[in-house]
């Protein structure tokens, strides 16, 4: 997933990254063949370059190696609200068949089985970046046909929705988990299956979706396996502290 993920950056892009796989792929992506890329922190870091992974968006390695620091409310409002961010990485509890993410609760949402963090600037990213670039571990309660709370908007219910919203940006482009790549199909803007990662059947991908998942009118890709010079890379990168 970390490799597929920093292959999916390319150099010169800005980046908007949250911390765990997104920074360890932001951060592989800068060492291997993006060395221009721009990643910015959620807490006001601007072009920072890290030579261990952060512990938090507040890690002061961020701020460090930073070529300036801003306010949080600079970040949302001067880079992310008017579109100066080209990609933007989220995860969640739950996503759906539109790439609708639910991060907020599973559930109802008056009573539900269980409250979960919350948006943080999620719905920010997803309705301003460029592009948003999720990346989750596909299991069947995951990828759900309807998600119980929609935190960040994706592809709302079909293709119309993100210009009646008066969303900027394009919204999910790719979604890579750890059996294959999924991206919107261009009329229905419904996730269908476009790659798979090597060892994965699409029988096996089908059986965690909760929906009837569509394969691409293209060629399945395979996912090629990871080089020797990214996994040499991607296990020298450190967490702070480790």
């Amino acid at each position: 997933m970390s490799v597929a993920a920093a292959r999916a950056l390319r150099d010169g892009a800005v980046c908007f990254v949250g911390i765990g796989l997104p920074s360890t792929a932001a951060n592989l992506a800068r060492r291997l063949h993006a060395p221009n890329l721009v990643l910015i922190y959620e807490s006001g870091t601007l072009d920072t370059r890290p030579e261990e992974l952060p512990l938090s968006i507040g890690d002061g390695i961020l701020a460090d190696s930073a070529l300036t620091v801003v306010s949080v409310p600079e970040v949302f409002n001067y880079w992310l609200q008017p579109g100066r961010i080209d990609v933007g990485f989220l995860s969640g509890a739950q996503l759906d068949r539109y790439g609708n993410i639910n991060t907020t609760v599973i559930g109802d949402y008056d009573e539900p089985s269980v409250r979960l963090p919350g948006s943080g600037g999620a719905p920010e990213i997803a309705t301003s970046c460029g592009e948003v670039m999720i990346v989750m571990r596909h299991r069947l309660r995951a990828f759900v046909e309807g998600v119980d709370f929609i935190t960040s908007v994706g592809h709302g219910s079909g293709p119309d929705d993100r210009r009646r919203l008066g969303l900027t940006g394009a919204g999910p482009l790719r979604v890579i988990t750890d059996l294959g790549v999924l991206e919107p199909d261009p009329e229905t803007r419904e996730l269908t299956l476009t790659g798979l990662h090597p060892g994965i059947t699409v029988e096996q991908v089908r059986a965690e979706t909760g929906w009837p998942l569509a394969l691409s009118p293209e060629p399945l890709v395979s996912t090629p396996p990871p080089t020797s010079r990214e996994l040499e890379l991607l296990r020298s990168l450190r967490t702070v502290g480790q």
